[in-house]
């Protein structure tokens, strides 16, 4: 911290012991390494707030990032689901369309041997995966 050197140091004892006395040195010096100790403590604990305000300010700026990705995304997701929906409308409405126009159908195929039941199971149709 400060940068003394031992003669230095041995320099400031002697004025010391000269200003102060024999007698009250000791009191003094107990004095001044307790007060030294309650400096350092309250210097790092200075050090730590700064380092807490820091890691709280990085924190924040990371959860607003975060919630920007996170908004993006459902934006994304949320117009990609209005396309799939525009396009599956549009292939009914087309399907629709083409089953109206095709209602004359021989009479063979008209002719089923069979009723389709609602317990027979249907295949699921699935949609590709887009990227």
């Amino acid at each position: 911290m400060f940068d003394i050197g031992f003669s230095e140091l041995m320099v400031i004892a002697v004025v010391a012991l000269i200003v102060i006395g024999p007698e009250r040195l000791p009191k003094v010096a107990r004095t001044a390494g307790l007060l030294s100790g309650r400096l350092r403590r309250y210097v790092g604990d200075v050090k730590a707030d700064i380092s807490r305000e820091m890691q709280l300010e990085e924190l924040k700026r990371m959860q607003q990032e975060v919630a920007d990705r996170v908004m993006s995304a459902e934006i994304s997701v949320k117009q990609e689901i209005h396309s799939v929906t525009q396009e599956v409308s549009s292939a009914v409405e087309q399907s629709i369309a083409g089953t109206v126009s095709t209602t004359e159908m021989p009479s063979t195929a008209n002719q089923m041997t069979e009723p389709i039941t609602p317990s027979q199971s249907v295949a699921p149709v699935t949609l590709p995966e887009r990227s």
